[in-house]
Parts: structure tokens; C-alpha cells; sequence
């Protein structure tokens, strides 16, 4: 391709709107062009980037057997609402109504619509398993679109969905695409981590999320400094430590703390440890119903965490103040599990302590000395918090916690029966019996990948793209074309021999000076850049330098020598 050709639009000004690395250099390079809030055209040279990693996806779909299709952006509402998820969404999800005034969506994920097709046209155990996969624009209305192709509101997806018998068939399809996506992520040259995750509002009993790791990343992720473990922070478990519980050596006294509401301002009052303290959450349950929720002072509640509880209604939402106010008859600051009028939950940590401080039920009181089972009734022990950096990984490896960022760029599920059963899929067993398919759904965020892949790959003067994703492989800069038809005639003729050759070459024919025409180059990222001009021509040479590279060297002229830099 002649640059001359190819329209291209470069700025060294960063956009005032763009807070990360990817957002500033697809913008600054001319990739994406934004038009409205989470919207964004993909131009000329962005276009060919996502495409490659579309082309990869696919490629890895194919091999691991899956068979794609295309179904419509647009979606009845009725199917939706036969699943249960049409009020569940929220406003994420974009509804509309036809000229008839019948509801729809424009689909976020395509579960509903996959079932619907699958129920029409399988009726026997015969024909499962199958794995069914689009590559397709989605639309999530985000409440607030950021960090450009990050947190858009349209943006392009790879769903598949498979359905088998039983739940062990589901198991190695589910090992089938784990695989299958490392492999993409591989051949992205991505430093990635899968990790155990939260399935949200898709469902199922068992997920994993596949992280580029990059300091930018909205995700924080829980690695053990042994072994393999890793999760997302939603979803990393914080079991029981094994520790009894010591036995209670102070008698329970209430002490006034006027004023001192925060598990920190009454741990300094009264001059205790915040591991010393339990704080008393309240959360809302079903049907107006209130559930305390008892943590270790020095401890946060997870929320993904609580909204799993059955006693807590889901989506997790805290108490209003009021109601809390006439439950208890003091203000919030004060509570505690001691003579609490409402059912009481508590993390596994906040059990394992003894002769902890809690509030009194009393404005302006606490309680020192407080111990479960003696002073207060022994709460339901479950897993509520989120883990912290120094937790033991709760494989059991002896590791330690530490947190780093990832950008999300994959996602697998076990759906289990969710939607199949919602949604009355059944075939015919060999008995002839009617049985309920298992489900699985595999999703990766293909332009997410070109943002997550520049947040990991950049430096002060642009992109650095592997070559199996790279716009163009080969940019050949023809210098002081304006004085030597020779080196024209030469790049040009480079430039044809790499196209036949099969691979992907930029032929920059501006006639721009050495400086701006490198500077776009980097910018743009390419991998590999040949300059042409007469200074090297005199010794038979061309000069060459990987994106990556410190300082460019010397080659011999001709195509021999560059296809050999190229390992072509």
C-alpha cells in the first residue's frame, strides 16, 4: 500500500479527552475517530488492526471446532422476558420500540437469541454438543463511557455459546475454549493471567476472566506469590483461616465514646487494633427485610460477595438510614451484634476473634470484651470481604496475596441449565426422555484487545505492535526522493517484491523529510522500518530497525537480506 493512497492523519497534540495511553495513541495516530460519547469510527488504519485480531479469534475458533453464524443486533424483547433478565439488565441495556410500538433491545450479549435458535432446530441428544460463535457489534449503554475503546458503549464482540447433555461434556468444552483462548491471547503477544472471576449477571456456577496485565487496567487482581492462583478481586475467596477461636479473657463493659461514629476513630479512642474491632453492616433483604452484616474493623465488605447470600436481596444495596435508625433505635456509628434485632451474618474472619470492640446499640456507646457465643448469639459464618495484599492464597499453596491491574479481554462461563431451562430447551434422550441441555458461553472483547494490547505495548513515541496484529509488517521510507528517482524507483520496487512475497508493506511516497516521515512510523507502530537513500545505496545497503529497537543497523540491499531480518 502507497502512503500517498491511503489517507492518514497524524498529531503530536494528545486529546483532552483521552485519560489513558490506548485512548491518546489510537486518537493521535488516526485509528479511531469519536463520535459521540463511547462511539467511535474505526478509520483506514485502525480498521486493519482489528481486523487481524478478528482473524485470529476466528482462526482459534475454527480449530477448536466451533461454527459461526451471525445473528441480529436487534432483539425481541419477549425473549428476554422468557429468561428473566429483561427487568434484571437495568438501564445498561439500550430498549426500543418499533413503529408498532413493540419492545426490543439492541443486544448486549446474545444468550436469549442463541437459545431461541437452538430450540428450533435441535431435537435429539444426537446432535449436541455443539458450539455455536458470531463475531458481532454489541451495545452496552455504560452510565459513564470511558478510557476510549476500554469502556465504550459499542464495541466488538466474540460470543459462543455451547450446549451439551450432561455437565461433564460441558467440563471439557469449557477446558476446550480455555484453551483456545490462551492460544489467541499468545499470538496477540499479550503477558496475561487467567483468573478466577465473578459470572455477574450472565450467571452459571463457574467462571474465568482472561487479563492483559497493564498498570491502567480497571480490574484488580489477587495473584499468590506461589503456584497458579490468581482472581479477580470479586470473586477471590478469603476461606476460614483454621485458627480456634482463642477463649474470652475479658468481662464485656460498655464505655462512652461520644462522637466517635468510624471503626478508625474509635479504634484510636479507646487505643485498640482495627483487627481488634467488629463493625456491623446493614444490608437490605427480601421483601423489606434488614440483614446485619458483621465484619473485622480492618476489613471491607464485598458486595458480589454478600448479594450471594440468601438472606440479602440482589443486586446488593445497604439499608436506608432511617430504616436502620427505627430498627436499632440508635444512629448507624453505634451498632453491633450484641442483643441485634435482626438477623446478624458474619465473615469468617470477625468469628475467629475474641474480646472484640463493637458498637453498643446506643448512641454514643460502645462495648469492650464482646465474645460470640457468650455476649452475643454466634453468627452464620460466611465469606464477605474482600481480600487484602498478605492474605494466604486460599489454594492452600502456602502462597501470599499481592494485587496487580489487568484490562479485561475474556471471558468464560459454565452456564449450567440458567437459560435453557428458563427458556423450555429440552431434547430427547436415548430413552426418549425429554432432558434439559447444559450451556457454557465464551466471550472475547475483540477492539477491546487493541486498546489492552497498546496499554501493555507503547513508549514516548508510540505503538509497538507485534507483528501478527501490526496495521502493516514493513514500512519503507524512500529518503531525498525530491533529488533520486533511483531511490524511488527502488522502494518502490521493495515494496512490490514484500507484497508478492505475502507480506503486508507500507510504501511511505509523501516525500516527507527522514524526521516527520520516522515520527509517524513510530507513532503508527509498525514493526519493521527499510530506509532507502542514496548515502546507504552507495554501499549497497539499506538501513533497518525494528519498532523495538535502540538504534537502526546495516543491511545489504535487496530483498534476500530483508526477508532474512524479517524471519520470512
Amino acid at each position: 500500500m502507497r502512503l500517498s493512497c491511503f489517507p492518514l492523519s497524524t498529531t503530536r497534540e494528545t486529546p483532552a479527552d483521552a485519560d489513558v495511553v490506548s485512548h491518546q495513541l489510537l486518537q493521535r495516530a488516526g485509528f479511531i475517530r469519536k463520535l459521540g460519547a463511547g462511539l467511535y469510527t474505526w478509520m483506514p488504519m485502525g480498521l486493519r488492526v482489528l481486523r487481524r485480531i478478528e482473524n485470529i479469534v476466528r482462526q482459534e475458533m475454527d480449530r477448536a471446532g466451533a461454527a459461526e453464524l451471525l445473528m441480529p443486533s436487534i432483539q425481541p424483547a419477549e425473549l428476554w422476558q422468557q429468561s428473566g433478565r429483561w427487568n434484571a439488565m437495568g438501564a445498561e441495556m439500550l430498549r426500543i420500540k418499533d413503529r408498532h410500538q413493540n419492545d426490543y433491545c439492541y443486544g448486549p450479549t446474545h444468550e436469549e437469541v442463541i437459545v431461541h435458535h437452538a430450540r428450533q432446530d435441535v431435537r435429539s441428544y444426537r446432535q449436541l454438543p455443539f458450539n455455536w460463535y458470531q463475531i458481532q457489534t454489541k451495545f452496552r449503554d455504560e452510565r459513564r463511557p470511558r478510557f476510549g475503546l476500554m469502556r465504550a458503549r459499542e464495541f466488538l464482540m466474540k460470543d459462543a455459546y455451547s450446549f451439551h447433555l450432561d455437565a461433564a461434556d460441558l467440563d471439557r468444552e469449557y477446558l476446550n475454549m480455555r484453551e483456545a483462548y490462551a492460544r489467541v491471547f499468545e499470538r496477540l503477544g499479550a503477558d496475561y493471567r487467567v483468573v478466577q472471576a465473578d459470572s455477574g449477571n450472565i450467571g452459571g456456577a463457574k467462571s474465568e476472566e482472561f487479563h492483559i496485565l497493564a498498570g491502567s487496567g480497571e480490574d484488580l487482581l489477587a495473584v499468590s506469590s506461589v503456584g497458579d492462583y490468581a482472581a479477580n478481586i470479586e470473586a477471590a475467596a478469603c476461606p476460614p483461616s483454621g485458627r480456634a477461636r482463642p477463649a474470652p479473657s475479658l468481662a464485656m463493659e460498655q464505655v462512652s465514646t461520644p462522637g466517635q461514629k468510624t471503626c478508625e476513630q474509635v479504634s484510636k479512642f479507646l487505643d485498640v487494633a482495627l483487627a481488634a474491632k467488629v463493625k456491623l453492616l446493614v444490608a437490605k433483604g427480601h421483601e423489606g427485610a434488614l440483614v446485619g452484616i458483621a465484619l473485622r474493623g480492618d476489613h471491607e465488605l464485598n458486595e458480589v460477595k454478600a448479594a450471594r447470600h440468601p438472606l440479602v436481596a440482589s443486586p446488593f444495596e445497604l439499608a436506608r438510614i432511617e430504616d436502620v435508625q427505627a430498627a436499632f433505635g440508635c444512629e448507624v456509628g453505634y451498632l453491633g451484634p450484641v442483643n441485634c434485632p435482626i438477623p446478624v451474618i458474619a465473615d469468617h474472619a470477625a468469628l475467629e476473634i475474641a474480646d472484640f470492640v463493637c458498637g453498643a446499640n446506643v448512641n454514643d456507646h460502645h462495648l469492650k470484651g464482646v465474645n460470640w457465643g457468650r455476649d452475643c448469639s454466634l453468627a452464620e459464618g460466611t465469606d464477605l470481604r474482600r481480600i487484602v495484599e498478605g492474605d494466604a492464597a486460599p489454594d492452600g499453596s502456602g502462597g501470599l496475596i499481592s494485587f496487580c491491574r489487568g484490562i479485561e479481554g475474556g471471558h468464560i462461563f459454565q452456564l449450567g441449565r440458567k437459560y435453557t431451562q428458563a427458556m423450555a430447551f429440552t431434547v430427547l434422550d436415548e430413552q426418549g426422555q425429554a432432558i434439559t441441555p447444559e450451556m457454557g458461553c465464551y466471550g472475547i472483547g475483540v477492539s477491546r484487545l487493541a486498546a489492552a494490547v497498546i496499554e501493555q505495548r507503547h513508549d514516548d513515541k508510540g505503538m509497538r505492535w507485534p507483528d501478527a496484529i501490526a496495521p502493516f509488517r514493513v514500512v519503507v521510507c524512500p529518503i531525498g526522493t525530491d533529488k533520486s528517482e533511483r531511490v524511488l524507483k527502488l522502494a518502490g520496487q521493495l515494496h512490490d517484491e514484500l507484497c508478492a512475497a505475502g507480506i503486508e508493506t507500507l510504501l511511505d511516497d509523501r516525500g516527507l523529510r527522514p524526521g516527520p516521515m520516522f515520527a509517524d512510523a513510530d507513532l503508527i507502530g509498525i514493526p519493521h522500518r527499510i530506509v532507502i537513500g542514496e548515502k546507504s545505496l552507495a554501499n549497497d545497503q539499506y538501513e533497518y530497525k525494528r519498532r523495538d529497537a535502540d538504534k537502526p543497523e546495516m543491511i545489504a540491499a535487496g530483498l534476500d537480506a530483508v526477508l532474512e531480518k524479517l524471519g520470512a
